[in-house]
């Protein structure tokens, strides 16, 4: 059942779809989707590769634009901002863990961490204290002056979990953001995810495919083909 939408909404997502190609090639990755998500909590969306977890986190991002329906995160439609101001939006309002890292090689973890507080005005010696401070949330204090060519996958993840945590955004999103660690790895950085967003108030939605973490949740979504098919705190990921 879709949730009613309210002031205290983090997001709220009404009618999306989304397709991919052209014609016989054209592929549907969302077939009206309803998501609301309160400032606050912790929603973890699972199911199958391919079911469109990843697509979904990418219009709540405004990374991607709907062909049908709308995304408002706190209080914006990103679909309806030029492109500068979307881009300054990303910045100041979310916090993002891509699967794929998306660390900068030719900075250190500091520098990779102290990035956005920067572009959002920070002085770059207060920006790169509280990257360390980040860094150090996650485990990696020792590690602030290593480029990401000198760090493991998962503590290359640990790093990009401290830049999306750094500047306290409304609304974190994490794209698998234990793939590439060991169980004890996973729970402490979902410890600091948790523990921060609970701290700031902020939403935080995560992909995953990961059943050791699913009891950090407040509600687990489940989606399969492109759309929710369950939706609760009491379910177990399969």
């Amino acid at each position: 059942m879709e949730r009613a939408s309210s002031d205290n909404d983090a997001i709220a997502c009404h009618g999306l779809t989304k397709a991919y190609g052209a014609r016989e090639a054209r592929t549907r990755a969302l077939a009206g989707v309803d998501l609301v998500i309160a400032r606050g909590e912790v929603a973890m969306i699972m199911g199958p590769s391919g079911c469109g977890k990843t697509t979904l986190l990418s219009l709540i991002a405004g990374l991607l634009d709907a062909d049908e329906g709308q995304c408002r995160v706190c209080g914006e439609v990103a679909a309806k901002l030029s492109a500068a101001d979307r881009a300054r939006f990303r910045r100041r309002r979310l916090g993002f863990v891509f699967q794929a890292f998306n660390l900068l090689p030719a900075l250190t973890a500091a520098q990779n961490v102290a990035v956005t507080p920067i572009l959002n005005g920070m002085p770059r010696r207060e920006a790169e204290a509280l990257a360390v401070e980040a860094l150090d949330r996650v485990g990696l204090g020792d590690c602030a002056t290593r480029l990401p060519g000198q760090l493991s996958g998962g503590q290359q993840q640990r790093v990009a979990i401290a830049r999306a945590i750094v500047h306290r955004p409304p609304v974190i999103l994490c794209d698998e953001p234990t793939s590439a660690l060991d169980h004890d790895a996973g729970q402490q950085v979902m410890t600091v995810l948790t523990g921060r967003a609970r701290d700031l108030g902020a939403a935080l939605v995560v992909v995953t495919h990961d059943p050791r973490i699913a009891h950090f949740a407040d509600r687990i979504v489940r989606m399969e083909d492109g759309r929710i098919v369950a939706d609760g705190a009491a379910l177990v990921a399969a």
